[in-house]
Formats: structure tokens, sequence, C-alpha cells
């Protein structure tokens, strides 16, 4: 269905064009013409003198058009660049499903490994590094220096977009009842309570805008130059920057391998943990006395009491066993049960002390520390989706995706050209700058995760916000490294001016604010999404006084 609203659309265009383009009518017969009927072999009159009917150019743009390739559509005119603009970016956001689409099925059947930890994040960015390519690749160096502020226009408008509209919809959408400052997971009673109502996330969504913050280093090279002006080479701080954005590239991507296997062993961590505390907790309740004695220290009387009366063949055992058996010998002496059970307790004084400041006595101690361990193992989430599933017919949905992948990275090839050239050509026709057209409309059209992701935090779960919102932060973060690497890549290859400054102080600031929230807590309630979302409307302002009122360049 879509492939043929595409094509009809497609049809549509061309269409339109051949109506809005240039035309002429019958000739309009003057006073005198009326007796030029018939020559008298005076007065001649030639085609040269004739009026014409001519279309009504007050929506024209003073120049005319390059057709792309030679045979795709193009027009000069308001209206026909608003509409190519609706078809070649529709057939962008066809393009970023396929893409999304494809790289879903192969990660279901391939697994989070090397597929899905470098090869499809660098697959996400397909269809904006196209636009970027196209806006600098053409033309020669003065057409390639006025075109490219599209592809700017893309990286900052994707940005802001992502972190600010897509984040606080998100949070409106999955909201949930807030209970001890935590969303309940599929309780929204308190209708729009702005305090009351909110979602919470994961520890890894923080470390996920972490990281996006740490992302925006390569930005802040290249910006280096408007804060201390220099008059060395002006190229120096953009290779500069896009050595480092590369370094992070891979960085990023060895980190995406890597992750679930951390994840996995954190999570394993902070089970072990919990299990100390609660074998801790059940020796208390079955110990003969106190576990510390007054000056803080574990009490050997009563450990060695309580190992007697301990059966150690519980299914507890096998935990116990790993961390006290320090002989390897698959028994456990009393001098080796006190030894463990010292450790486990100066584990919780030294978490009470970091925690409180003071060591609380034996019983408030271990309840204290079986509440932070359960805290830690909730926030790690029991709940890891790195299991790979049996696929039916693996092969064809393999061979499917990558059909898939492949259709859309030529698409996106083919589409962005033309599209860069629509959003150029509009600029001019309205006098509206590049940049800002780029800005508002090209995130739309070349980010597909947008409805999916409202889709997937609707289900007002924490795990689903979790991932919705990591989603936005890894997206931005490889906006940040490797579609910027592209755009430097295009500036220093072409030998371009950097006249971005207040572009990419944008980027910086709301990655800046956005990422400290999102790193230093994991609740996030309903009236956040205002603040949020009134940072697009301030970004464009932003960008709009430095240019045009401080003269930034």
């Amino acid at each position: 269905m879509s492939k043929k609203l595409a094509l009809f659309l497609c049809f549509l265009s061309i269409l339109l064009v051949n109506l809005t383009s240039f035309g002429q009518g019958r000739s309009i017969p003057t006073n005198d013409s009326l007796f030029n009927l018939v020559s008298d072999g005076v007065n001649q009159s030639s085609w040269d003198e004739l009026n014409y009917i001519w279309l009504n150019r007050s929506l024209f743009a003073s120049d005319g058009c390059d057709e792309t390739y030679g045979f795709l559509p193009c027009t000069s005119t308001v209206l026909g660049n608003i509409f190519l603009i609706i078809v070649y970016g529709y057939v962008m956001f066809v393009t970023a499903k396929l893409l999304s689409a494809g790289s879903e099925i192969l990660l279901q059947i391939l697994g989070p490994g090397i597929i899905g930890g470098l090869f499809l994040p660098l697959l996400s960015a397909v269809p904006d590094a196209t636009i970027i390519l196209a806006s600098g690749l053409s033309g020669d160096t003065a057409t390639a220096q006025s075109q490219v502020s599209v592809g700017m226009g893309l990286l900052a408008g994707s940005n802001v977009m992502l972190l600010t509209i897509l984040w606080g919809t998100c949070l409106i959408v999955g909201k949930c009842d807030l209970e001890n400052s935590v969303a309940v997971d599929e309780k929204d009673t308190k209708s729009f309570s702005l305090t009351g109502s909110g979602v919470s996330t994961d520890i890894w969504t923080s470390y996920a805008a972490g990281i996006m913050v740490i992302s925006i280093i390569p930005f802040v090279i290249v910006q280096l130059p408007q804060v201390f002006p220099t008059t060395s080479d002006s190229s120096l701080p953009v290779l500069i920057s896009l050595i480092v954005a590369i370094c992070f590239v891979i960085a990023y991507s060895i980190y995406q391998v890597f992750q679930p296997w951390i994840q996995k062993r954190k999570l394993a961590y902070a089970k072990h943990k919990h299990m100390m505390s609660e074998i801790l907790k059940q020796l208390r309740t079955n110990a003969l006395g106190r576990f510390l004695t007054d000056d803080g220290a574990p009490d050997k009387v009563v450990i060695e009491k309580l190992f007697r009366t301990l059966d150690l063949n519980s299914d507890a055992t096998s935990l116990v066993m790993r961390d006290l058996d320090t002989t390897h010998d698959s028994k456990i002496d009393v001098d080796e049960f006190f030894k463990g059970i010292s450790r486990w307790i100066n584990k919780a004084k030294r978490a009470a002390m970091m925690d409180r400041g003071k060591v609380p006595l034996s019983m408030k101690l271990l309840d204290d520390y079986d509440k932070q361990t359960k805290e830690e193992q909730d926030r790690y989430g029991d709940h890891i989706d790195e299991i790979v599933e049996d696929v039916k017919n693996a092969r064809w949905h393999a061979s499917k995706a990558v059909l898939m992948l492949l259709l859309g990275t030529i698409l996106a090839a083919v589409v962005a050209d033309p599209l860069v050239d629509a959003v150029d050509n509009f600029s001019t026709a309205t006098s509206i700058p590049t940049f800002f057209v780029s800005f508002v409309i090209l995130p739309f059209v070349s980010s597909s995760e947008i409805v999916s992701t409202l889709i997937f935090v609707s289900r007002k779960k924490q795990r689903s916000a979790s991932l919705a919102y990591s989603e936005i932060y890894g997206s931005v973060t490889m906006s940040n490294i490797l579609s910027l690497a592209v755009f430097l890549g295009l500036v220093y290859i072409r030998n371009l001016t950097w006249s971005f400054s207040a572009e990419v102080l944008v980027i910086i600031i709301v990655c800046i604010l956005m990422g400290v929230v999102g790193s230093c807590r994991t609740t996030f309630p309903v009236w956040m999404c205002f603040g949020a979302v009134m940072l697009y409307p301030l970004s464009l302002l932003l960008v709009y006084i430095l240019e045009y009122v401080f003269g930034w360049s």
C-alpha cells in the first residue's frame, strides 16, 4: 500500500510541476490587429509582436531550476516546492521505515552482538547522512556553501526535536501514577496531575543520557574558535573535531557490542548482593545473639554458634559455597564461615557509611542493606531482552531484511539530492533562510522512530518507558558523532567555510540540559514536559538572535 501511494504521489508531483511551469496561450488581438486579417503588403505583422496570456508568476522564484539527475521534476514556485518536499519527504520517510524494519528483523534473528551493536546503529543514521552529503556534494564550492545549511539544519533540528517535542510527548503518553516517587506500571488514575503523574526509567537510561552529554565534545571542539578567536588555520578545529567524532563512533560502537554483556554482569552482581543481604537477614533471625560487638566488629562467638545450627545443604548453598569456600574443597569449615559472614557484614557497614555516614545496630543495618540491594537490583532490571528467540523461516526473513536494507539505502541515496534541491528552491522562493526550513521540516521525514516510540511508551510500563527514552538518547548520540562526522568531513574536504556557531551552540545547550536531567534522575513528573517542549521554539529564537542580531557566523 505504501509503495502504491508513493508512486501515486510521484505521478501527482510530475503533473503539478507541469501545470505550474511557464505557459502561454492564444494570441490577444490588439485594435490594429483586426485590420491585419488581410494584408495590404505594407503593414506586416510578425509572430514576435503577438501578445500572449502568461500564467500568474506571483508564486514564482526569480530564477529557474535544474532537474536533478536530468529527469526528476523541479520547480521554482512556492507551491510546487512545497509539494515536492512532501513527496520526496514521504519517500525518505518510507526509506527510514525500511531501514528500521529491516534492522529489527536482523536483530531478532542474529541477536545483539556485532550486528545489533555496530552494524544496525550505523544503518539507522543512513537517512540523515545521505541528506547531509547531498547538501554539500553537488555543484561548485559556492553552491555547496549555500546548500550545506540544509545539512546543518537537519543535524540541529533532529537533535532538538527528539530531545524536546518527542521527549515531552513521550512523558505525556506514557505517564503513570507516582507513588513514593516511582511510576506504578499500568496505573493511570490521576488524570493530568502535574506532580502526581509521570514516568520512571531504569539506571541504563540514565547511563544513555550521560553518554549523550559526552558525545557533544566534537561540537565543543569545533566551537572553540568562536570563543577564543585566532588567526591560525580555520580548518584545523574542523579536522580535530572530525578525528574526535570518528573515534567516538568507534568507541560507541564497541560499547554497543559489549553493553549487553556488561549489563548482564552488573545485574548478576546486583542479584548476588541482594542474595547476600537476604541470607544475612535469615542468619540474624536464627542467631543466638547480636552479629556485632559493642565496637562494631563481627561477633565471632555468635557466628560460630550459628554455623553449628545451619543446614548447609539448602537451596542457597550454591551461592554460599561459591562465596565462602575459599579453599575450593566443596566444604565450608567454621573459620571460612566466620570470615565470609564477616566480609558480608563489612560490605553492609561500608554501604551504610556511604549512605548515612554512620553504622546502625545490626538488625537495622541488615534491613537497610536489604532495601538498598533490592532497589539496586530493580534499577538494573530483571528483564534483559538479549535472548534471541527462534524465528520461523529464519532464512527467508533474513533475505527479506537484507532486501529492505538495500532498498532503503538506495532510495535514501537517490532521494536525498532532489529533497535538498526542493528545500533550497523553497527557501529561495520564500526568502526564508535554508537552515530554518530544514530545521523544522527534515527531522520529521528522516526519523521513522517517532511513531513507534510513542506507540511503545503508551504501554505505560517502566520497561517500555526506559527503552523509549534510551532510543531517544541513543539516536541523538549517533547524530552527535556519526552525522556530525559526515558533515565535518564534507566541510573539510570541500574546503567550505564554517559558519554555524549559533546552530552548534543551540545543540550543545539542549543536549546538556536534557542530558543532565536524564542522567541525574530516573523519575520525571508530567510538569517537566512543558519545559522540554518550550526548548524547541526557544532554540529557533536563539539561532535567529545570534545570527541576525549579534551577527554570529
